[in-house]
């Protein structure tokens, strides 16, 4: 971890991402419903997050919130009445969205409507049925075995479709200056911990964290249904988007694999740039992948008509992992050392986000000379010397109020926290200043400023 960044007891912070999934696991959540709601509001045991509620019906863009899904019960029994298929035991049984339904069956009739996984005969996949009514039930290969063609079974899903509200969570820390970072995560899947719960679980903990350090950028958690949730945001707030200034979605942070960053649409926004700086400095195995409109709300928060600076951080991406979307992908797949590691990963790029100015050289001509400053061989407590004061020349070299710290940092390849403690201490000799009004930010429609261009940093 950089070394700016406060440290805390992984041991403590893991348990409570995990006792967190642990209550969420076993709620049936979809896009929309009780579920969801009942999600959101233990998660206000653990931050203030105010829940918000969109009418079925309101039109958000090409899309229009759909009816509210709730679902009571579902069984596949035999003609002993021995529930085969059981909701009540695994709520990935059910299609999510199923409608109602209540009919006797044989075998040739309801195969239609169920799912498995065939390379994987003990596993149960997860499916759903949004936007197109019908209804289904998955189940393992080993179950399917033991329907026979010549039984009828009775088929119930208790369910409703109806009029109601899309819910989701919005949790706003303000700063002390403005913009905002925005981090999202999808809540919108049932019992499985890796493909939803880890972004709960690690966004809950960033937020805790924050609330309890001084901020310069308010920051806004939201807790959405996937898609539609993000959407339903961006349409109901297009008067504050252009505050955003970074942003990150999490999914899929739980996992044993090594850490994935998908950069924004911009490709070289601050917060790519960043997060590449804190993955490259932390010398573990990590991939860095490229924008593609594809995946999770990224591709929402990314489209041309917003085109916000925001990536995405997983471990081994969507599909890519074998219990992806099945009852594998369950609370002993996501191990706490990984949820630490993602939620470090985290702070440090904001870290580096919070702390990232601009500062011109206030003795530019010619090196000042800083051993009468006592600062040659003067470490400040760091066992780097040479970075240290390999630091302290970059920044006066580079400080001309075009370069940032980050700039410098990734020229140097210096780790960011060196160079901005090298940069208090320049601060403090009165070697360098900040640059008032420098943020390197981009216009809502994608183009750079050209006051605070940044030299080597284009689109």
């Amino acid at each position: 971890m950089l070394q700016a960044v406060q440290s805390f007891n992984v041991e403590d912070t893991g348990d409570n991402m995990r006792s967190l999934m642990r209550r969420l696991f076993p709620i049936c959540r979809s896009i929309t419903g009780e579920g969801v709601r009942e999600t959101l509001r233990i998660l206000q045991e653990h931050i203030p997050l105010e829940i918000r509620e969109v009418p079925t019906g309101v039109q958000v863009f090409d899309w229009t919130v759909p009816r509210e899904w709730n679902i009571r019960d579902a069984w596949i029994k035999n003609s002993e009445g021995e529930r085969l298929v059981d909701f009540r035991r695994l709520n990935l049984h059910v299609v999510s969205y199923s409608a109602p339904v209540h009919q006797r069956m044989r075998l040739a009739e309801l195969k239609e409507h169920l799912y498995t996984v065939p390379h994987q005969p003990d596993w149960v996949p997860y499916r759903t049925s949004y936007y197109k009514e019908s209804w289904g039930f998955c189940l393992s290969e080993n179950q399917l075995a033991q329907l026979n063609e010549t039984e009828e079974y009775d088929v119930c899903v208790d369910s409703s479709l109806t009029s109601g509200h899309l819910s989701y969570g919005e949790y706003l820390l303000k700063g002390t200056e403005p913009g905002e970072v925005l981090i999202s995560c999808h809540i919108c899947h049932p019992s499985l911990a890796n493909d939803n719960l880890s972004g709960i679980a690690v966004a809950v903990e960033l937020a805790r964290h924050l609330a309890s350090s001084p901020r310069r950028y308010s920051y806004r958690f939201l807790f959405i249904p996937g898609t539609i949730g993000s959407i339903t945001w961006l349409s109901q707030n297009e008067d504050i988007v252009s505050n955003i200034r970074h942003g990150l979605v999490l999914t899929c942070v739980g996992d044993p694999g090594n850490i994935t960053y998908k950069r924004s649409r911009r490709g070289e926004a601050e917060i790519d740039r960043a997060f590449v700086h804190v993955l490259k400095q932390s010398g573990q195995a990590h991939r860095v992948i490229e924008f593609s409109p594809y995946g999770y709300d990224e591709r929402q928060y990314c489209s041309p008509g917003f085109n916000l600076p925001i990536g995405a951080m997983m471990r081994s991406p969507h599909g890519e992992f074998a219990q992806y979307h099945t009852s594998a992908d369950n609370l002993d797949f996501v191990k706490a050392e990984a949820l630490v590691d993602s939620l470090s990963k985290c702070r440090e790029v904001i870290h580096v986000l919070e702390h990232n100015r601009f500062y011109i050289n206030l003795k530019p001509k010619c090196e000042p000379q800083l051993g009468r400053r006592g600062l040659y061989g003067a470490v400040g407590g760091s066992t780097h010397t040479k970075d240290w004061e390999m630091a302290l020349l970059w920044i006066l070299n580079l400080s001309d109020s075009r370069h940032s710290l980050l700039d410098i940092a990734e020229r140097s390849g210096i780790s960011f926290s060196v160079i901005a403690d090298a940069a208090k201490v320049l601060i403090s000799k009165e070697l360098i200043k900040e640059v008032q009004g420098k943020s390197g930010l981009f216009h809502p429609d994608g183009s750079r400023s050209a006051e605070v261009d940044s030299p080597g940093h284009t689109l």
